[in-house]
């Protein structure tokens, strides 16, 4: 099956600790401002989820969303998170870890664009 959003192993387990340290957590593609273009890993409920947001998806069980009008330019691509070493979003709660989450993509295929839309 093609998900819009997957996790790198690094990823996953930077999620797995951050969950033992926060409980329930919460990704939203940050579309810019003050952080950048950035996946921001908040505790579940901090950040209120809207009409204009859209759920693409869990990695490692936890939901991740993204703005709907940003959804429009992304939805022919695959989210792939990653994490580096390095500082991230200042309201992400990866940043205390001295590690950032990042978002690489890649183009869907013909094959699983149609598979999405069925």
């Amino acid at each position: 099956m093609t998900e819009r959003v997957t996790a790198t192993e690094e990823a996953l387990a930077l999620i797995r600790l951050l969950e033992q340290k926060h409980g329930p957590l919460m990704f939203h593609q940050s579309g810019g401002c003050c952080d950048g273009s950035s996946p921001m890993c908040y505790p579940e409920g901090d950040l209120l989820i809207g009409s204009q947001d859209v759920l693409l998806g869990h990695i490692g069980g936890v939901p991740f969303y993204m703005l709907k009008s940003q959804f429009d330019y992304w939805k022919h691509t695959q989210l792939i998170i990653d994490v580096v070493d390095g500082r991230g979003g200042m309201f992400s709660l990866e940043g205390v870890e001295g590690k950032r989450f990042l978002t690489r993509s890649r183009a869907f295929t013909k094959e699983e664009t149609d598979q999405l839309q069925t």
